[in-house]
């Protein structure tokens, strides 16, 4: 772990200005009132935790920082911020949140959060991009059976991302 996510992940934020959003929960079944459901109980086992968190700079940069719990061991996943709230269809979260629509599916373009567990079933990841989200467009990280920008839908966590300037 990278000392930017160990500061974004334990202490809250990157700065004092701006508290960091902080959103967290156990992975459940689609069918259960929550806002974390897990899709694939193979690649996502009961008891599996979610937390992710953002941080906006005073230039409105964002920070998106990803931690993991009870995960497959040593397996390589897939994560990135969606469009929508996530719901019992996999598909309800909708596309990658692009900052420029239509531009690509790149880790420049859209909010990459890859990562590979440990021997204990723990990941983490972190990205900063120099813009922020726009209003009502980001709402959810979902999780994806391997890495990349694609792959099957196997979990996911509703976020209340905050765009730039809030």
């Amino acid at each position: 772990m990278g000392a930017a996510t160990a500061a974004l992940l334990a202490s809250g934020g990157t700065g004092a200005h701006d508290p960091a959003l902080r959103a967290q929960a156990r992975f459940a079944d689609p069918g259960a009132a929550s806002s974390a459901p897990a899709y694939d109980r193979t690649l996502v086992p009961e008891g599996a935790r979610i937390e992710v968190r953002e941080d906006i700079a005073p230039d409105g940069a964002t920070t998106v920082g990803l931690r993991v719990r009870g995960m497959v061991p040593g397996h390589a996943y897939g994560a990135h911020v969606h469009e929508k709230p996530c719901g019992v269809d996999p598909a309800a979260a909708g596309g990658h949140y692009q900052h420029r629509p239509g531009a690509g599916a790149t880790p420049r373009n859209e909010v990459w959060l890859d990562f590979t567990t440990d021997a204990r079933g723990a990941g983490r990841a972190v990205t900063r991009h120099d813009w922020g989200f726009r209003p009502g467009e980001a709402g959810s990280v979902v999780i994806h059976d391997r890495p990349g920008n694609s792959g099957a839908r196997i979990a996911c966590l509703t976020v209340p991302f905050r765009p730039a300037g809030r």
